[in-house]
């Protein structure tokens, strides 16, 4: 390890920023090297004499910068480059154009870094190029036969078993739901949802100029009364459900609750739209929606949460025949088709049980970065899910949510506040903190460290670290 101790003196910038400024004089003048190791956060600060959270701002800062990495278990290490532009350094072997931010506001699953299982993705991109210029042409809409074959036996998982003439390959649930919000409500009519609940159907709601209520909740999910409640006073077109793994409250609601759902459901005869975005995460998970209603429910079963987000797909089931044939028709007028060349990559990763693979990293991923939270967050302070890839964090100690997210920025943290989430009523002073996407463990425990830190305290006292 360097035995780097920097003189702040030697900057008039913040502390923060003179910690990255010296970095980056330090690594031109030779005084530090590519490859060289930087003293733990914890141990600069006491060496220093500051606070912790300033040269944790401080490494952040620098990482922004293309200055220095951090790698699982080992620490933060010079990289000997710099954001393009600056005179003297190399750039990264990766195109940089194509270079993700670490960003908490984004609810990604953390991305492989197994080399076994990457190879292994690379081999079915390989395959599938190989009949590249037919995956260039136009492709049947909802998909080809075999990538409808490979998605039946992908819903399958989640025990569904519909008809090929009724499921469709989708690119990602957004164009899904906005072709199903529009085939089953007109302007001005009602929709409802869970009263915390995905910001998109809050967005694609007042595209279309549907009138969104809320349906409240306790820790199982939308409550059954309240649900036949509001089912008798708007006359709701749809209800909207994220039901396992929920964004951004985490929950997952049980099998007994679905079913006191449908049954008022089929009593009122209101269609369910069921975005399944992490069902496939669970091992076992309740049974879905289609398969107690499954006259009534659309189901999205996107692959962005389960495969990644780039892949942008989800698979689509009508609840009939009937409900199939508009729903094509509004999804080929606004998109045309789904990429052929995703498609054939999530069927070929299917089919040869990479898709799997994927699953099991995250499973085993996500575990550990919902233990990294557990070692740093108090019991009961955060609601989470051994699978998710975020946790929803109540606030106290004098923390409004502007103030926090204001705070995390600062740092070069995003998190989103509770009102993006929040359908009507007072917005509980809460954030949505991600915990996946290219972050690796070690920038998730240094960030998650500093947010500890800052919530031990006031809002006044972490303001005066910087």
């Amino acid at each position: 390890m360097k035995d780097w101790l920097p003189d702040l003196t030697r900057s008039s910038s913040p502390r923060y920023l003179a910690i990255a400024d010296l970095i980056e004089i330090d690594l031109r003048n030779g005084v530090l090297s590519a490859g060289d190791r930087l003293p733990p956060q914890r141990e600069l600060a006491r060496r220093l004499e500051i606070d912790f959270t300033t040269v944790a701002r401080g490494y952040v800062e620098a990482q922004k910068r293309g200055l220095i990495e951090s790698h699982v278990g080992r620490g933060t290490f010079v990289t000997g480059r710099h954001n393009p532009g600056a005179k003297g350094f190399s750039m990264p072997d990766p195109d940089p154009r194509r270079a993700g931010t670490a960003d908490f506001s984004m609810n990604m699953p953390p991305e492989p870094d197994d080399p076994a299982l990457l190879a292994r993705m690379r081999e079915g991109l390989v395959a599938v190029s190989a009949d590249l210029p037919a995956l260039l042409r136009y492709q049947p809409f909802g998909g080809a036969a075999m990538d409808r074959q490979a998605a039946a036996a992908w819903l399958a998982r989640r025990g569904l078993m519909p008809p090929l003439e009724r499921i469709f390959v989708s690119p990602g649930a957004h164009p899904a739901l906005h072709a199903i919000l529009g085939l089953l409500a007109r302007p001005g009519e009602s929709i409802l949802s869970e009263t915390i609940t995905y910001p998109g159907i809050r967005s694609l709601a007042a595209q279309l100029g549907l009138s969104l209520s809320g349906v409240a909740m306790d820790e199982h999910g939308i409550l059954p009364d309240a649900f036949d409640e509001a089912c008798r006073r708007v006359k709701p077109k749809a209800l909207y459900l994220n039901p396992t793994l929920q964004n951004p409250l985490t929950l997952t609601m049980p099998e007994t609750r679905r079913r006191e759902i449908a049954a008022i459901v089929r009593t009122h005869r209101v269609a369910v739209i069921e975005d399944d975005a992490y069902g496939f995460l669970p091992a076992e998970a309740p049974p879905p929606f289609a398969a107690l209603l499954p006259d009534l429910t659309w189901h999205i079963g996107g692959l962005s949460k389960c495969l990644g987000a780039g892949l942008r797909l989800a698979y689509v089931v009508a609840p009939d025949n009937k409900a199939a044939w508009p729903y094509a028709s509004a999804m080929r007028a606004n998109t045309v088709m789904a990429s052929p060349l995703g498609m054939a990559l999530a069927t070929r990763w299917i089919e040869d049980d990479t898709a799997d693979a994927i699953l099991a990293f995250l499973r085993a991923e996500a575990a550990a970065r919902q233990n990294l939270v557990a070692g740093l967050l108090l019991a009961g302070s955060y609601r989470a899910d051994p699978l998710s890839f975020h946790i929803w964090l109540p606030l106290g100690k004098g923390w409004t949510r502007s103030t926090f997210v204001s705070h995390m920025r600062g740092a070069g943290i995003g998190i989103v506040a509770s009102d993006a989430f929040t359908v009507e009523g007072a917005a509980p002073e809460a954030v949505r903190v991600c915990l996946g996407g290219p972050l690796s463990r070690e920038e998730l425990g240094n960030a998650l460290d500093f947010m500890a830190h800052a919530l031990e305290g006031s809002p006044e006292r972490a303001a005066s670290f910087f």
